[in-house]
C-alpha cells in the first residue's frame, strides 16, 4: 500500500516526491505556549526542485493557507495577526481569517482564501519539533489531512477533541478553495 504522507525532506532525498501534484503542511511550534502556526501548500506541475541549505524550492504555482492556533491565554490576543512579532504572524487581518473558538478558549483561524504563490515557493526545513509533510494527492486526501488535523490540533494544541475535528472541518474548507486541479 502506498503511503498517504511522508516527511517532505525524506521524500525528496528517497526520490518520492512527487512532482505533478501534493499538498505539504509545515508546522511553526512556540517553546513556552501551545500557540502554533501551520502552512498548508498545494502545487503541480513541478518543473524544478532546489534543495539548498534553507529548504526546498519549488518552481511552480502553488497555493498557501495559515492556519493559526492562539491559546486563550495569549496576551496579544486583540493585535492582527500580521503586526504580531515575526515569529508569531501570519499575513492576515482577522477579517481575513475563519475562526473557531473551542470550549478552552482556544482560537483557531484560517485564511479565508488561499494565497497564490506565482512561479516558486520555498519550504523551509524544519527545527526543533516543527515538520513538514507531504500529502500523497489521492482519492482519499481530504479525509486524511481532516483525520490529520483533528488528531495534531487535539494533541499539539490542546484543543478538545470535539472542538479539533470541527477546527479540522474548517480547515479543510480552507483546502478545498485550492484552485490549481
Amino acid at each position: 500500500m502506498a503511503p498517504k504522507a511522508l516527511d517532505l525532506f525524506q521524500a525528496y532525498s528517497q526520490g518520492k516526491l512527487p512532482k505533478e501534484e501534493g499538498f505539504i503542511v509545515s508546522s511553526f511550534f512556540q517553546e513556552t505556549s501551545a500557540y502554533a502556526i501551520y502552512e498548508v501548500v498545494s502545487y503541480a506541475n513541478v518543473k524544478n526542485l532546489y534543495l539548498a541549505e534553507e529548504g526546498l524550492t519549488f518552481e511552480t504555482d502553488g497555493n498557501k493557507l495559515y492556519i493559526l492556533v492562539e491559546p486563550g491565554t495569549f496576551p496579544q490576543k486583540f493585535v492582527e495577526p500580521f503586526r504580531r512579532d515575526t515569529k508569531l504572524q501570519i499575513p492576515h487581518r482577522f477579517s481575513e481569517l475563519d475562526v473557531y473558538t473551542a470550549k478552552n478558549q482556544t482560537r483557531v483561524m484560517v485564511s479565508k482564501e488561499p494565497i497564490v504563490s506565482y512561479g516558486s515557493f520555498t519550504i523551509l526545513k524544519p527545527t526543533g519539533v516543527n515538520f513538514s509533510l507531504i500529502f500523497y494527492h489521492t482519492d482519499e486526501v481530504m479525509d486524511t489531512l481532516h483525520y490529520f488535523f483533528q488528531e495534531t490540533l487535539n494533541k499539539e494544541t490542546n484543543i478538545p477533541r470535539s472542538d479539533a475535528r470541527k477546527a479540522a472541518e474548517l480547515v479543510i474548507n480552507g483546502v478545498k478553495k485550492f484552485g490549481l486541479w
